[in-house]
């Protein structure tokens, strides 16, 4: 070991499941920190008792467990030096950008390289003079054939910086080593070292009281992560009713790793016994907002760390991952987040109907569906969760984050159970059917799934839960592999909940993305297809010059060109095209945006079976505790 990797590493040591006769050494990790100001991280890995004939493959991974897109690792590595115990270099290939094939070795390998990390948020490694936010697969080269190795993690923080290691790893011999099972564990493992604020609590009525663990690394005060953790709280009491109990958390702990920074992006990351959440915004002013991303990620504990899709098990960290099902590994916790909140006491129902207004008004009104159902959707994951590319989309037009669907989904099927059934059948009872025949038996390995569910699973488990195959068979033809939507207007009325017009009677010429441009108003985005501004020609990069022969100067002023006007009216407009002047029609249309509000708010009378309905959708699931 080096003198510089004396004063700051992480030492992660992994030895191999046994074979006969044979006892292998561990392999070992050990990062440290030597310019943490200028953001990068030194890794010094030795692979030991390897098969003496054979190549070494040794990996960066190109994605990230709870990622569904690849986000390429090995961009950020330099530096790299490859030797035998003595220092001798070994032979090293690169036959991919992902890849270093080592020959030669005679059993042990000595890897060193450096990486670089700045941002900081659920995907990726960060590094400054404030913390170390690592992302695993974002740091660490590992080695095919190794991944069944259990590991030990040890951290030593730089001297002096106060920090300390938050991290789902299980705790070892002091307190500042921790171990892992398999590869698989040990890159669902994100860690945080920092001066962070930790409050813990636990639940003392569930089965196996689980330490629930808040550690936060933020510019506030310690009262403020006091009582962010007393709210966290509540929220995962509230989530646990859904199924009835906490997942056995490994460790018999769950640590939510936060870091609100001004120089952090917002991003929320599930992972097996930890979130990773991060946001610019701080617990003082966005604090509903904060909790909303933390009520999302801890009912991932369930539902997809534990109700798993076979199409992401295990995870490939070497590709994407292509699924089906995201529209309810996402899209319904999209749906349980908020009303877990709600639930719990920290928002309104109003709060809840205005984020399902949005929900509703997102799927009826994109254009994208008429082109691809909410399984399709999911099936783009790879292109749009944070990828990134040069040439432009038009995904405006052509996609529905299954986020969003997925959450108009499970309001509609949770909707539509309570009412068929008089409010005896719900989506909670199915969700705790998925999770008692597909998350609760867990894997052979820990970090893994042995019974992840395939769409005829969650069908069948829809037809049981319902009592109707037939009914499970027509929602899926329709509502998941089909291109239709619930009525939305008759389920939401039987809980007394008021779907209508948000702007009756106001012109539309459709949603547009406009800028300021000093001489005209610029179209910025994709047109919406079937909007009057698309049926009048006009398309990204145009220049609005003039409408009704009055020259348009800003948004706001066409914004006002429109709303003084009314739905079918016929409006004169000009615009720029790459130099070419076009003169067309714009047939302006009614305002399509939708609003939800308890029906008392819109002066309806409240039955006694919507108000026993809504009280059973909204209310505390404690009252029903098990």
């Amino acid at each position: 070991m080096t003198r510089r990797l004396q004063n700051v590493l992480v030492l992660v040591l992994v030895a191999s499941a046994p074979r006969p006769a044979l006892a292998q050494a561990p392999v070992a990790y050990q990062v440290s920190f030597p310019e943490p100001e200028h953001r990068w991280m030194l890794v010094e890995a030795h692979f030991d008792d390897l098969p003496a004939a054979g190549a070494l493959e040794l990996r960066m991974s190109r994605s990230s467990p709870g990622r569904y897109a690849a986000h390429d690792f090995a961009k950020n590595v330099f530096d790299v030096r490859v030797t035998d115990a003595g220092g001798a270099a070994l032979e090293v290939s690169r036959p991919t950008p992902h890849q270093w094939t080592v020959r030669g070795h005679r059993g042990r390998v000595r890897v060193s390289y450096r990486i670089f990390g700045d941002r900081t948020d659920g995907t990726y490694l960060a590094v400054d003079s404030t913390h170390a936010h690592i992302n695993m697969p974002a740091a660490l080269m590992w080695a095919r054939g190794l991944e069944r190795r259990p590991v030990i993690v040890r951290f030593a923080p730089p001297t002096g910086s106060g920090w300390r290691v938050a991290t789902q790893l299980f705790p070892g011999a002091d307190a500042f080593t921790y171990t892992a099972p398999n590869l698989f564990y040990l890159m669902d493992s994100p860690t945080e070292l920092s001066a962070y604020s930790l409050r813990t609590f636990t639940i003392p009525d569930a089965p196996g009281t689980p330490m629930f663990r808040v550690a936060v690394h933020h510019t506030g005060t310690d009262a403020e992560v006091g009582a962010f953790a007393a709210d966290v709280e509540k929220v995962v009491r509230e989530a646990r009713h859904v199924f009835s109990e906490y997942p056995r958390f490994e460790g018999n702990t769950y640590t939510f790793i936060a870091d609100y920074l001004p120089w952090a992006d917002g991003d929320g990351m599930e992972h097996r016994n930890s979130t990773i959440l991060t946001g610019t915004s701080s617990l003082r002013s966005n604090r509903l907002g904060l909790l909303d991303t933390a009520s999302h990620e801890f009912f991932h504990a369930w539902n997809v760390e534990r109700i798993r899709p076979q199409s992401l098990e295990p995870f490939n960290l070497e590709d994407v991952n292509i699924s089906g099902e995201l529209w309810l590994a996402e899209g319904f916790t999209s749906y349980y987040g908020p009303l877990v909140m709600v639930r719990a006491g920290l928002t309104q129902a109003a709060d809840f109907a205005a984020e399902m207004a949005g929900v509703i008004n997102t799927v009826l009104h994109s254009p994208g569906r008429a082109l691809r159902s909410a399984e399709e959707m999911s099936r783009l994951a790879p292109f749009v969760d944070a990828a990134t590319s040069i040439d432009r989309t038009n995904f405006e037009n052509t996609f529905i984050s299954y986020y969003t669907w997925g959450a108009a989904i499970g309001l509609g099927l949770d909707l539509t159970l309570r009412q068929r059934s008089g409010g005896a059948v719900t989506l909670d009872r199915y969700m705790r059917a998925l999770w008692e025949r597909h998350g609760r038996p867990g894997g052979a390995l820990p970090g893994t799934v042995d019974r992840p569910y395939t769409m005829a699973d969650l069908q069948q488990t829809l037809a049981s839960v319902s009592g109707d195959a037939a009914f499970a068979a027509d929602f899926f033809a329709r509502f998941i592999q089909g291109r239709d939507v619930p009525d939305y207007e008759r389920l939401l009325d039987s809980v007394g909940f008021v779907l209508r017009p948000a702007a009756p009677g106001v012109a539309s010429a459709g949603q547009l993305r406009l800028q300021d441009s000093g001489d005209g108003v610029r179209v910025v985005a994709a047109v919406p297809y079937g909007s009057p501004a698309y049926a009048a020609g006009l398309e990204r990069d145009d220049l609005i010059v003039s409408m009704a022969g009055g020259a348009v100067e800003s948004p706001a002023a066409f914004d006002r060109a429109v709303r003084e006007r009314k739905p079918g009216d016929e409006v004169p407009i000009v615009f720029e095209r790459r130099g070419i002047r076009v003169s067309a029609v714009l047939r302006l249309a009614q305002e399509p945006r939708l609003e939800v509000m308890p029906a008392e708010s819109a002066g309806r009378p409240l039955t006694a079976v919507q108000r026993r309905l809504r009280d059973a959708w909204l209310s505390s699931g404690a009252r029903n505790s098990f």
